[in-house]
């Protein structure tokens, strides 16, 4: 109650002494021409059009200094005094001569017209006046606003900045997303944080009559962000709209100067992650080279029990086990560092799938492998390193996912401005849900990840290899039917759009 009637009792004031102030004014107005005509009545001998003109001077002169309202009182009062005064018979309110009258109806219209068009002028006057501090004010605000450098202390600022540039009793900011009311000026603007939320739900401005208190959305791409209440201000309603938009400007400017700097932290940080993933990658392959070739050499050599050759032959797979995961995982650095750069040049697709097949001959060994290239097949723009990379993860993946012994198909094809080159296989197939899953980072299927190795990269890494070739991957396959994974890549001449 008692929050309520502070406002109301103030409003109130404004308003008696506002009233008390017009009285005055007109008391003064028909003060002015009661001296006139006392000066011209009992002092000087002038003639009637002297007067009239003097009263209409003194008009003019009130409503340039006051208003329309004092001007037309001391009209009125203008008419009656020079009918008493100075039109005869002089000291009655009678008029002997006709033309008097129309002399009389002449002044007063002459009188108001002239009021009426000095008050509008000196209205224009005062709004441009207004204007001009209004566009100075927002200026101030503007740059105040722009100034601010740290992101979390802007939604304060900006309730403390428009009371510093607007100077009203009181300011409430509702920054919408952090739910949070920041206050600012001489006395506590008596808002409910309720109708600040209102506002900034429905994007509607919300103004209170009694209170003076004003309540607009701050709304930036048809989006609102926050609400700002004005309380006492004698600010237009073209200027409110600016401060808003001026609120809003700072605070979008200000969130994507923060999510730029948490994006280059977040870049940053990844490519420290991936150049220390590539290093410990690099220095881990070292030791592996003389691991494989000494095993290599000592199964090749036959000298060793065969108890010993069984556990080379583990120590050797695992061997090529440890390097794939350990490539898989520089490959994956240098992609999310950014450093995934292609040589490509005119490739024949047979000349691709032959040597990938070649660096998994000893893997193969026992399984019918399919080729079906035609001769007739024209070169694809590749990167042969890096389309290798691709091919032999495919290949590798169906092998460990199908039995001994099964078969595998490869096949490539023209469509449109690329070449297709398929996988087949005749393994276990894939369900629906891991198709669409399958090619993301990390990602393995639930029946497979304890049972058969892998780190789950190899196929995200062949993703972004053939996007970055311009062309696409993907895999069609039904449970217990096996799974057909392809890709396509542009033929040569063709222009490449990653």
């Amino acid at each position: 109650m008692a929050i309520g009637f502070i406002p109301r009792f103030h409003v109130m004031k404004m308003k008696l002494g506002t009233g008390f102030l017009k009285v005055l004014r007109i008391v003064c107005a028909l003060a002015l021409i009661a001296a006139a005509t006392f000066l011209y009545s009992r002092i000087f001998s002038v003639n009637s059009t002297t007067v009239a003109l003097t009263y209409l001077l003194v008009v003019l002169a009130i409503a340039t200094v006051w208003g329309l309202f004092e001007a037309v009182a001391a009209s009125v009062f203008g008419v009656i005094c020079f009918n008493y005064f100075f039109l005869p018979p002089v000291g009655t309110f009678t008029i002997s001569d006709p033309q008097n009258w129309l002399a009389l109806f002449v002044f007063l219209v002459t009188a108001v017209i002239a009021s009426h068009l000095s008050s509008r002028a000196k209205e224009r006057a005062e709004e441009a006046i207004q204007r001009q501090h209004e566009l100075e004010r927002l200026y101030a605000l503007s740059r105040s606003l722009l100034l601010v450098d740290n992101p979390s202390e802007l939604a304060r600022q900006i309730a403390l900045q428009v009371a510093q540039a607007f100077e009203p009793e009181g300011v409430a900011f509702l920054d919408r997303s952090t739910d949070r009311v920041y206050r600012a000026g001489p006395t506590d603007i008596p808002t409910d944080e309720h109708k600040l939320r209102d506002v900034a739900v429905q994007g509607t401005v919300w103004h209170d009559a009694a209170s003076a208190i004003t309540v607009m959305p701050i709304s930036l791409g048809g989006r609102t962000i926050g609400s700002l209440a004005i309380q006492g201000a004698s600010v237009s309603e073209t200027a409110q709209h600016s401060i808003a938009n001026l609120a809003a400007i700072a605070l979008e400017r200000a969130r994507a100067q923060e999510t730029a700097s948490h994006a280059e932290a977040v870049r940053q940080s990844e490519e420290l992650k991936s150049t220390l993933l590539d290093a410990l990658a690099h220095e881990f392959k070292t030791p592996l080279t003389p691991i494989k070739a000494a095993v290599t050499s000592m199964l090749a050599d036959g000298s060793c029990n065969p108890t010993h050759q069984e556990l080379l032959r583990i120590v050797n797979e695992e061997t090529d086990l440890l390097n794939s995961m350990l490539t898989e995982a520089i490959q994956m650095a240098r992609i999310e560092a950014g450093k995934l750069q292609l040589q490509t040049s005119p490739h024949a697709v047979a000349s691709l799938v032959r040597a990938s097949l070649e660096k998994l001959r000893g893997a193969l060994e026992g399984r019918r492998t399919e080729v079906h290239i035609p001769e007739d097949l024209p070169p694809v723009m590749a990167d042969p390193e890096l389309v290798g990379i691709v091919l032999w993860q495919l290949l590798s993946n169906a092998i460990r996912y199908t039995a001994p012994g099964s078969a595998f198909a490869l096949r490539a094809r023209v469509q449109d401005d690329a070449v297709t080159i398929s996988v087949t296989d005749c393994g276990p197939g894939i369900s629906k849900q891991d198709q669409g899953r399958i090619f993301e980072k990390f990602y393995r299927s639930k029946e497979h990840r304890d049972l058969i190795p892998g780190t789950g990269m190899g196929l995200a890494i062949a993703r972004e290899i053939i996007r970055a070739h311009g062309g696409k991957i993907w895999v069609e396959s039904e449970p217990g039917k096996g799974a057909e994974f392809s890709f396509t890549l542009p033929l040569a001449g063709k222009e490449v759009t990653r």
